[in-house]
This record gives C-alpha cells, structure tokens and sequence, in this order.
C-alpha cells in the first residue's frame, strides 16, 4: 500500500469521536492515486481478523481484494476502476457508479466469515438484496443556492410552519400497476400538490435505506443512502432541489434509537457488539426486536453525529425529524424492574444518549446554520427544545404528544359528553410555551385500527366532516407549528397502510372535495396572518377570551402577532347545535370581519353566517371590555379579524 488514505490526526479524531466528517473517507469513493483512477474503500472493523473487499468486480471472492489494516481498528484499500487481468479465473468487469460490493468481514478467533453491507455506503442494491453501491456525491449540479443560503431566516420560530407528512411508497403510485413513483417524478407531482395546499414544508417518513417495507423505513441499514425504491441519490438530490426551487422544506424522519438485527447491517459487525451495547439488557429493544446503539462508544457516536450532517451538507436536507427520543432518554423504557442497568448514578436516565443528542443538535446548528432538529419525544423530560448550555437537549421543536392525545380523545368522544371533558381541549394552554411545540397529527394516529382522521369523528357522515373541519381549524389557530399526515387533508376514510395508494378517487366526490378545499384555505391563512404563526412561543402571541364555557362547550380566544398591531379572535362550537346570539368579549373597539367559518357552503357546512362585519359593543363580558353577539355554526371554528375585510367565502 503507498501511503494511507486516512491521516493520523483523521484517525485520531475518529477514535475520540470527534472526525464529523468521517463520510469523506469511510466508504467507497471515487479517487485518482498516482495517475490511475479508482476506488477507495475504508470500514471500521477493530475486532476483525481480516477484511476484503468483494463484489462483481471480483467474483465475490474475498481472497482477491484484502484490505489493510489502519489504526483506531480502521481497514482500507484502493482498487483501480479500469478493467483489470482475472485473478485465478475470477471476472473483473472493473469498477464504476452503481457498482455492487460489500466487505468480508474474518471474524475472530474462528474460521468464519460474514459478508456486510458498507455503513457509510452511499447507496444500496434494491432488496431483497442487501449489496452496497458505489456513487460519486458530487455528481449533481445544485440549483437552491438562493434557498440554502436565506433558510436561517426562512426557518425562524417567527415563520410559519406547516408539514405535510409523506410516505412516499404510498402517497400515490402508478393506478395501472401499482407501482411506486420514482423520486423525479414525486418531485413535480408532490411539490404541485403541497404548494397548492399551502404547506411549507413535506416531512419524509425515513428514506434512509432499510430492507422491511413494513417498517415504514424506522428500521434502517442505510444512514448515509436514501432508499433505492425511488431512484439515484442523484434523482434524490433532484427531489430536495425542486423542493427548494418550489420554496418548499424537507424534513426527514432520522432513526438513531435503534437498528434491525439483519446479517447484512449493524449488529456484530465485526464479529462482536460494535454498533450496538453488549448487554442484552442496554443493547436489546424490546419493543421492536431491534438493537440500541452504544451512545457512549466513540466511533459510534461519530457514526451517528455524522449521519445527521452528512443529510444536511450533501442533500441539503432543512430538519431532521429524530424518531423515539423518550427511548434513548430513559433506560428503562419499556422494561421491567430487573430488565435494565442503572446509570453510574443510580438513576435511570441515559446519560450517554443525552450527550450524544446534545452534541447532533450542537454539531448541525454549527455547521449547518437554519437546518431544524425536531424531537418525537412523548415523555415529561424537561427543556427538550432548550439550548444545552441552558440545560436543555438542544432541539430545536418538540412534537407536542399531549396535546394531540388529549385533542383526538376530546373529538372522538359524542359531543354529549364533552361537557364533562371540557379541559382536554383547554389545558394544553397551561403548558404551551413550555417547548417550542409542533401540534402533530402524524401516521401514527392513522394505524393499528385507530382508524383514519376521518373515521375517528362521531356522528353521521356530515358531522363527521363538519368535526374534521372544526378539528383542523381549531389546529392551526391553537399555538404551534403544524403538521398533518398525508390523506388526512381530504378524508381518507380507510386507515393508512404502506402497500397501496391513498384513495385519490375520493376526490370525485363533492363532500372530499370541499373538506380539501377549506384545508387549503385554512393553511394559507395560517401562511399569511402573523398573527397565527409570529409569537407561537409565548403568551404575547395568545390570550383566553373565554376557556370555562363547559356547558356549551364553547371556547374563545385571541391570537396576536409579535407587534401587537394586529389579531384574530378565534371561536369554536364543538356541539352540533347552533348558537344564536352567543356573545363574545373582544381585545378592543372596532370592526371585526369574518376571515374563516368552517361552516361555509363552500366548504360543505351548513351555511349558518354572520354576513356582515361585527361591531365591537362597550358591554363588559368574559373579563373584556368590549364584545358583541353573533351565530355560532353547530361543529364551527370562526375566526375574526380586527379591521380587516371579509374574504366572501360562503
């Protein structure tokens, strides 16, 4: 070997866990050494006998190609890509982009070898096979310079933010065969569809690379390879970049919890638990028969820190989305008492877990100023979205479980009995600004029998769209970002499964389309009044006007933009019976216009209005000085705004 493709300080920085970088070198990449192009291949293996590279190229023969062994357990080799003589009668077609290979890994202590995919690997044989593929990163031409570089304003707790949640497998797909789009060609037909909705963002459900369709991508092999089901890296790189041409986000689902225990990915890798804790009780989850990685191992923390940048730097992804938080945080989690092993303190918090998320949210904001960090984190654990330095784990959102379970729980209740619960759709205000919170109606509501959005609603097929609308018209006025899972937004009536379409045929009818119609509306309204998106963080932005109305089952405030100058008053009726002259207390004096009425024609309601602008009446009501009477639409939200013209909607 002439020379090594890791320097020593690399190598050093690696073993301390510290080489953030390490995707530039772990791997296969293409390279020119002294004049003759190839392939340069690095794994980390400490605990192996011997390693080779093998594939195609070489007949699979892992006696053909060994590898050299580095420091920090670091193995290496340089394999020219031109056509080269056979070796003992073994092919070598040569080496090039979308080459297969995998490493050979002799184990230790025994005469026994194991083939492995490449954990940095780039990109990945379609399954069932389990090969890793070769392909130059730097291939694409970039065109979101002007996104990128304006995405640290464009992504400030002060903007809207409002997810569409996507799987891509299912969002829509080939109605001849069956078959799923490509990347290039869910880039026009989503990017349409989500700007037309108004959404600013599209949130992926994982796309790094894994072999169980079933697991929906959260048991992933692949940390650096978005799935080949799709296309190319390249046609995923064209994907984000029409999104950014468009002025749409990406978001992806990132899975550091755990990994599948299949022979080809991260569990013994080498012949011992190197990915992943040794002990069954740290290393084995319980809930999805996976592997927990080994947070306070070095090279492994390296692993992961650099998987969540190599997103952001080489697909310019704009948020990471970090899946099952609460399981890496407590060791514990889903375990009985004698299941699990104390910190070195006594408790049952994972400190190394902590650490490592602290130091991915720290490394990202660092290096990739504006990219978000969101945490699936259902449990009580302080300061999620809270810089470390103040405590915190350095996210930058946290999905906001209470609200959602108390929210559903409230709506799928007959509304007769919503009188006596009436503090499970108000006491998510005594904790709002507690995080900076996203409201989620995600996937996982719409499995496991939960039954769709829509079907989850009581009453007869009216009010069951009526509460729908009240639902997420209530969503995007309550504080918080926002996202909604895909189908949700024109009342798929079957419950999600990855293996088929969404029913865009719904959509012939009138009663689908109109539901999809006031979402558009809502969603741009949320988009254009900073008074529904400026101040979602603290109690400048939101005031109660009313919260106690429990026998009516009635609830009234008022949202604010961070100057104060302008607001919206916000009213829901969840009965399905009209209020007549409900009297509202007001901000002040004025002129109030009817902006939004879920109940619209338009929108498939019922049509009860307030078809002119309201006058503001110096009658003290609800502690406020002022209010005035209007009609209340049976399962409405009615938002007002001060001074501000109707938009004629009915």
């Amino acid at each position: 070997m002439i020379g090594s493709w890791f320097t020593d300080d690399e190598a050093f920085l690696f073993g301390e866990g510290n080489f953030l970088y390490s995707y530039r070198k772990f791997g296969a990449h293409f390279r020119t050494m002294e004049g003759v192009n190839g392939v340069q291949f690095a794994v980390w293996a400490p605990n192996a006998q011997g390693v080779s590279v093998i594939g195609p190229f070489n007949g699979w023969n892992p006696h053909l190609h060994p590898m050299h062994a580095h420091r920090e357990g670091i193995w290496e080799l340089f394999i020219p890509s031109s056509p080269m003589p056979s070796h003992n009668g073994a092919p070598n077609s040569g080496l090039e982009a979308g080459s297969e290979y995998k490493f050979s890994i002799q184990l230790p202590l025994v005469d026994l070898r194991i083939d492995k995919s490449d954990p940095y690997g780039f990109y990945a044989e379609y399954p069932p096979g389990t090969a890793s593929r070769i392909w130059p990163m730097d291939s694409y031409p970039w065109s979101d310079d002007e996104w990128v570089e304006s995405r640290s304003s464009r992504q400030a707790l002060d903007q809207p933010l409002n997810i569409y949640e996507v799987h891509l497998s299912s969002w829509r797909r080939n109605p001849e065969d069956n078959r799923v789009l490509g990347y290039r060609q869910l880039a026009r037909q989503l990017v349409d569809y989500v700007k037309e909705m108004g959404y600013t963002h599209i949130e992926l459900l994982p796309v790094t690379e894994h072999p169980f369709e079933g697991s929906w991508g959260y048991q992933s092999t692949g940390y650096f390879a978005p799935t080949c089901r799709f296309g190319t890296p390249d046609d995923f790189k064209y994907f984000v970049d029409h999104c950014h041409q468009n002025q749409i986000g990406v978001i992806l689902d990132w899975v550091p919890a755990h990994f599948p225990k299949d022979a080809h990915g991260l569990a013994y890798f080498d012949g011992t638990a190197l990915y992943e804790y040794e002990d069954p009780r740290r290393g084995d989850h319980p809930d999805w028969g996976t592997k927990i990685f080994d947070y306070g191992r070095n090279e492994v923390r390296n692993f992961l820190v650099a998987s969540a940048l190599f997103w952001a730097e080489e697909y310019h992804i704009d948020g990471l989305r970090v899946d099952a938080v609460a399981s890496m945080l407590y060791l514990d989690y889903s375990r009985e008492e004698a299941e699990w092993i104390p910190n070195q303190l006594g408790g049952h918090e994972n400190l190394d877990a902590i650490s490592l998320l602290r130091k991915t949210n720290e490394v990202l904001h660092e290096r990739a100023p504006g990219v978000l960090t969101i945490a699936e984190e259902s449990s009580i654990w302080p300061l999620v979205s809270r810089p470390a330095e103040a405590g915190g784990l350095g996210f930058d959102y946290k999905w906001n479980m209470g609200w959602m379970n108390d929210t559903l729980n409230f709506f799928e209740m007959d509304p007769l009995f919503r009188r006596y619960n009436h503090h499970l759709i108000t006491y998510s205000l005594s904790y709002a600004f507690s995080e900076n919170f996203i409201l989620p109606l995600s996937h996982d509501e719409v499995v496991h029998l939960k039954g769709s959005m829509l079907d989850k609603m009581p009453g007869d097929l009216w009010q069951k769209f009526a509460h729908l609308r009240l639902l997420y018209g209530f969503m995007n006025a309550h504080p918080g970002k926002k996202l909604l899972f895909m189908g949700g937004e024109f009342g798929q009536w079957r419950e999600w499964t990855e293996v088929f379409s969404l029913d865009w045929h719904l959509l012939e009818l009138e009663v689908h389309r109109t539901l999809q119609r006031f979402v558009r509306d809502s969603n741009r309204l949320y988009c254009w009044e900073k008074a529904l998106h400026q101040s979602d963080a603290s109690w400048g932005g939101f005031q109660w006007i009313d919260y106690q109305d429990a026998d009516h089952s009635i609830t009234s405030f008022v949202r604010n933009d961070a100057a104060g100058e302008n607001c919206i008053v916000v009213v829901c009726n969840f009965t399905p019976v009209t209020r007549h002259g409900y009297r509202v207390g007001l901000p002040g004096p004025g002129d109030y216009h009817q902006i939004l009425n879920s109940d619209w024609k338009i929108y498939g309601g019922s049509g009860v209005d307030n078809p002119f602008p309201l006058q503001a009446e110096e009658i003290p009501w609800q502690g406020a000085s002022w209010s005035t009477l209007m009609e209340l639409p049976p399962l409405g939200v009615l938002y007002w705004k001060l001074g501000a013209g109707s938009n004629g909607k009915r």
